[in-house]
C-alpha cells in the first residue's frame, strides 16, 4: 500500500489517500473531493471541477493520469 496526499493529486489539502494502485488512490481522491464539497468546503470546489473536467480533455487528462501513475510508482510502500 502507498500513500499520496490530496495536494499531490491537485487538491488543496494534505489529506492522506491510501491504495495499492494509482487507480485506487485516484478513486479515493474523487470520493474525498466530493465529500468535502458536499460538506460545504469551498477550497475543494476547484479541484473537483478540475477532476470532472479532466476527462473532457483527453490529451491533458491522459497526461495528468500518466504523471500520477509515475509518481505513485516512485513512492515507497507504507
Amino acid at each position: 500500500m502507498k500513500t499520496m496526499t490530496c495536494k499531490q493529486l491537485g487538491g488543496p489539502c494534505d489529506f492522506a489517500l491510501h491504495g495499492n494502485t494509482a487507480d485506487e488512490v485516484i478513486k479515493t481522491q474523487d470520493s474525498h473531493l466530493k465529500e468535502m464539497v458536499a460538506s460545504g468546503d469551498e477550497t475543494h470546489q476547484s479541484a473537483l471541477k478540475d477532476m470532472k473536467g479532466r476527462w473532457k480533455k483527453p490529451v491533458s487528462g491522459l497526461a495528468w493520469y500518466r504523471k500520477t501513475k509515475r509518481d505513485f510508482a516512485a513512492l515507497l510502500d507504507d
